[in-house]
């Protein structure tokens, strides 16, 4: 009786084996987790970046404003007080940023070289600080926020007595000297 009971578990055996199962796939890995922090804010657009630009000069002191350098000077030949090409160019871009931040006041500074008398020299400033203002007023920049004031020869950039010195003490400065707002 042996024997059948040997044959009997060798066929299970056999037949266990035959119909041993596949183990199943392993577990799909876990997910990355989700970041603590959202993902950045999409760009602002141009018009939200300038109103915190202004907001941001509006909390600025007039001279933290000025030290900017927003404003760019410009020059004049000798012995001349029109506006050459150029400076046009550059005082519309000053007029794009003074009607941008129109709360700025100015002083536009008339500045000559050594050459020529005290006397001339604060009136030719003087009108070379008229003429950016009127060009300035003609670009819709309001009268109340710029004043003009004469430097002549006495606040020179510059101390050497060359041409080239002279042509950088020619100028007209734009000072930012308040706010209006």
């Amino acid at each position: 009786m042996r024997q059948p009971v040997a044959i009997a578990l060798a066929a299970v055996a056999a037949l266990a084996l035959s119909c041993k199962k596949t183990p199943p796939p392993a577990p799909p890995a876990p997910l990355p987790a989700v970041p603590a922090q959202p993902p950045p804010a999409p760009p602002l657009p141009e018009q939200a970046t300038q109103v915190d630009e202004y907001e941001r000069l509006r909390q600025m002191s007039a001279d933290e404003i000025d030290r900017l350098g927003l404003l760019t000077d410009i020059h004049f030949d000798y012995d001349k007080f029109d506006l050459r090409e150029g400076d046009r160019q550059l005082l519309s871009k000053n007029a794009e940023t003074l009607k941008r931040f129109d709360f700025i006041k100015i002083t536009i500074e008339g500045h000559c070289d050594e050459r020529g008398s005290v006397e001339y020299n604060l009136a030719l400033g003087e009108r070379r600080a008229k003429a950016a203002f009127d060009y300035l007023l003609s670009l819709g920049v309001e009268a109340g926020r710029m004043k003009t004031v004469s430097y002549g020869k006495e606040v020179p950039l510059c101390q050497e007595s060359n041409e080239d010195c002279w042509a950088r003490n020619r100028r007209d400065h734009f000072a930012v000297t308040g706010k209006t707002k």
